[in-house]
């Protein structure tokens, strides 16, 4: 239906999944399997769902799995928010990506 590089939605989820890639190798080694794990998954689900939308054959199904791309945007924002809370990275690093995370929200 869609070429899925072509969308700029899915190229934005796409930087916005390197960012947070990047962000999380300064997360403590104790949240590897439990924070660390739940922004990865996230972080990824963004554009695979976007992508994988792009590939269904109808205009419905595509914007369900934009929505579903729009719900693992939420949530990746509460876990970036959850970062800053708990000191866990400055803030400073973490704000530039959670405003990344609002632009493909509005997107949607």
């Amino acid at each position: 239906m869609h070429k899925v590089e072509d969308l700029k939605i899915w190229q934005k989820s796409i930087n916005l999944a390197k960012a947070v890639y990047l962000l999380i190798s300064e997360l403590p080694s104790g949240e590897k399997f439990g924070l660390t794990s739940q922004i990865k998954r996230s972080a990824i689900s963004i554009p695979s769902n976007i992508a994988e939308g792009s590939g269904r054959n109808s205009r419905k199904e595509f914007k369900h799995f934009l929505s579903v791309a729009n719900g693992s945007a939420y949530e990746l924002q509460t876990q970036l928010l959850l970062v800053i809370e708990l000191n866990l990275i400055n803030k400073d690093k973490v704000q530039p990506i959670i405003e990344l995370c609002i632009e493909i929200q509005k997107m949607n």
